[in-house]
């Protein structure tokens, strides 16, 4: 499968802090990169779909959250998270000798879309993440996508005892397009995360031959 729907020049190669402490570099042979954003509602899985993926230690910037914020974020069926997102989670995947793609995974919340605007540019597209429990708010999601102009896909992430329904049941609660692609996944799980992130890349590549057709 070709991933390189858009390419960036890769500058110098600089060594990162690996999963064991050690350096791990990037190929000196890589010249081509490729961003793709994760996103979705508060507490849905972003960090850990980042995680899964990533090849190097994610960069994370969560924090413990207070009681300043538990009038602002809802933590109904999630009373067990006590860290959150505020600015972004970075991973990185080597796919080829010569491509490399960056997941930038955007916090959930509304007072954190500001963010946004900037970690869209040079984005290919999105990959949402949604929560059965909370279908409804992913629709802020997707609203704002929609206004930067940025093409998404939808994946539904497993969560224990969360209600299972019909992917067109999902699609229609969602309100999708036809041909914007519906997953479900388990974020904990990287070959069932790397099924969502390749559904994401395969509906890119077909937009991309529409648009040059």
């Amino acid at each position: 499968m070709d991933f390189a729907l858009a390419s960036e020049p890769v500058g110098p190669v600089e060594p990162v802090p690996g999963a064991a402490g050690e350096q791990l570099y990037l190929r000196r042979t890589v010249s081509t990169a490729a961003k793709l954003l994760v996103v979705g509602h508060f507490a849905v899985g972003k960090t850990t779909f980042v995680g899964s993926l990533s090849e190097i230690r994610p960069l994370r910037t969560e924090e413990t959250m207070t009681q300043a914020g538990a009038g602002v974020d809802d933590l109904a069926g999630i009373e067990g998270k006590t860290t959150t997102t505020v600015a972004m989670d970075f991973g990185r995947l080597t796919l080829s000798d010569s491509l490399v793609l960056y997941l930038f995974g955007a916090p959930g919340q509304q007072r954190f879309t500001r963010l946004w605007q900037d970690m869209t540019q040079g984005a290919l597209g999105a990959l949402v993440l949604a929560d059965t429990r909370r279908l409804e708010q992913s629709f802020d999601v997707m609203g704002l996508l929609e206004e930067l102009g940025l093409p998404y896909g939808v994946a539904v992430n497993h969560f224990d005892g969360a209600p299972v329904h019909p992917e067109e049941e999902i699609r229609e609660a969602l309100d999708l397009l036809p041909e914007t692609p519906l997953v479900t996944c388990d974020a904990r799980d990287r070959v069932s995360s790397t099924r969502a992130l390749i559904a994401l890349v395969e509906y890119l590549q077909r937009r991309t031959a529409r648009e040059h057709a």
